[in-house]
């Protein structure tokens, strides 16, 4: 029976092992979802860094808990069978154990709290913006306004052809072209016409609402996602720390095309932001030249980060 039991115990540990690095790998690009993740996105901000240790945290306390109840459960198989207990215990309580598993749950919840309330201050706490972004959702695109820098709304639209596959991929190799890089980083249903331009390691303040319905902007590497309601202005924060291109959606179910309302982010050094800005606030078609032209020069030394 010993010899059983520890044979349990060593799958039970294998299983755990084997379970927990699979949840801990990380991807190959931290900027957009890849098939068959299992693990949370790459972080590219400090916020996402506190959500992806509070996650591994607390898995590894389930993993734990599960563990044991598993060896209690095989314990009592074995211990309190019938062959070998005939005669049923009559006992009805043990005021030792009910304190135990009253007091000892308390104790891991009261651990689990206080990290998880910490990192909620910090995404609802403001900080001074370096960056202002006016964010209008619509059924189904985005629009995007630098009041700071007197840029005016453009629109940000998904890179894809519902009737013809074939012009959705020609949709996305003329943009990597465009910008000198893989097509890799333009994906199916990702993909958008003009990005939401940041400058990297600067904090960003995003002030959002709706023209029609609910909507939700969420950026997985950014760890975000907040709301746009109609008639009211919602606002969230991020600092990005790698420079890149990054993906999201709209994460309110919104209508037909809910599936169609992608947000891409570049997240670009603070030269090339200034650069872009600087030409968008006169025009805004010659702002994206301006950008791919900078972005083609970078790639002729070195590739954006994440690819």
């Amino acid at each position: 029976m010993r010899t059983i039991l520890d044979r349990a115990k060593k799958v039970l540990v294998a299983g755990s092992v084997l379970g927990c690095a699979v949840a801990l790998s990380t991807t190959a690009f931290a900027q957009q979802p890849v098939d068959w993740q299992l693990s949370l996105q790459d972080s590219a901000t400090p916020v996402m860094d506190e959500i992806r240790w509070l996650n591994y945290f607390t898995l590894a306390i389930i993993t734990i808990i599960t563990l044991f109840v598993l060896g209690l459960l095989v314990y009592c198989f074995m211990k309190f069978n019938a062959d070998k207990n005939p005669t049923p215990s009559k006992v009805t309580h043990n005021t030792t154990i009910e304190v135990v598993w009253t007091v000892v749950p308390i104790l891991i919840l009261m651990v689990i709290v206080a990290p998880s309330l910490r990192l909620l201050y910090k995404q609802e706490t403001l900080p001074e913006p370096d960056v202002t972004v006016k964010v209008v959702a619509y059924q189904w695109y985005w629009g995007y306004a630098y009041p700071d820098y007197e840029i005016d709304e453009y629109i940000s639209t998904i890179l894809h052809d519902k009737e013809d596959p074939d012009v959705s991929l020609q949709l996305r190799q003329e943009k990597a072209a465009e910008r000198g890089e893989s097509i890799d980083n333009y994906p199916r249903l990702l993909a958008v016409d003009n990005e939401l331009v940041v400058p990297v390691g600067k904090v960003v303040r995003l002030d959002m609402t709706s023209a029609d319905v609910l909507h939700a902007i969420a950026v997985p590497s950014f760890g975000i996602k907040m709301d746009a309601v109609p008639g009211r202005l919602n606002s969230l924060w991020f600092k990005a720390e790698k420079e890149g291109l990054y993906y999201g959606q709209c994460s309110q179910i919104c209508g037909t095309d809910h599936a169609f309302m992608p947000i891409a982010v570049r997240v670009v050094d603070e030269e090339t932001f200034e650069n872009w800005a600087a030409t968008a606030a006169e025009d805004i078609d010659s702002g994206w030249e301006t950008l791919a032209a900078d972005i083609r020069r970078e790639n002729g030394t070195t590739q954006l980060a994440n690819n």
